[in-house]
């Protein structure tokens, strides 16, 4: 049964990999570049780091960091100073970079896998993959970079959002992305 689950996820990554690296080919991109300007989009401000990024794509800071001098050069991205702490760089999408991940995206793919699940499928598939997801990074005991608002350490109070952990202000925004620092 495992291997079959292996087979099957292994599969679909295949899938989807192949049409990413169709599009990618359109725009002069390499997956890997694809890769780091969809995590740029979806991280908040705790995870818009540089070393956050190697994190979640397991590369080496020097691989990513050449990497981002590439997308920087092409101006698809942009690399701010942390105002209160000047060691720290964040990674920005800009509008070139967010309307090439808007045409690379594979929601076409996953719209029409969508509406076959939704016609054949009676259990949830959001959940067993959710769920196999989970299994696949403890095993591999990694980050769980998962959206903010489903985090253990996450909070509402009466002015808003807050992180336990970090415990600073979480905007609406920061909520709905992912964070290095999300735990289940």
């Amino acid at each position: 049964m495992a291997t079959d689950v292996y087979a099957s996820v292994e599969r679909m990554v295949a899938l989807i990999r192949s049409e990413e690296r169709k599009k990618c080919t359109e725009f002069g991109l390499q997956p890997v570049h694809f890769q780091m300007l969809d995590y740029i989009s979806r991280c908040n401000r705790f995870s818009d780091t540089p070393a956050a990024l190697a994190s979640y794509l397991g590369m080496t800071r020097g691989t990513v960091s050449q990497t981002l001098l590439l997308l920087n050069r092409r101006d698809l991205i942009e690399k701010r100073i942390d105002a209160q702490d000047k060691r720290i760089v964040h990674l920005l999408l800009r509008p070139q970079g967010e309307k090439i991940l808007e045409n690379i995206r594979t929601t076409d793919l996953f719209s029409q896998a969508n509406e076959i699940l939704n016609k054949n499928e009676v259990l949830s598939h959001e959940d067993t993959f959710l769920k196999a997801l989970l299994a696949l990074q403890k095993a591999n005991q990694s980050k769980t970079f998962g959206l903010c608002k489903t985090c253990k350490y996450f909070t509402t109070t009466e002015t808003g959002f807050n992180c336990g952990l970090t415990h600073q202000a979480l905007s609406e925004s920061d909520s709905e992305k992912l964070c290095q620092e999300h735990t289940v």
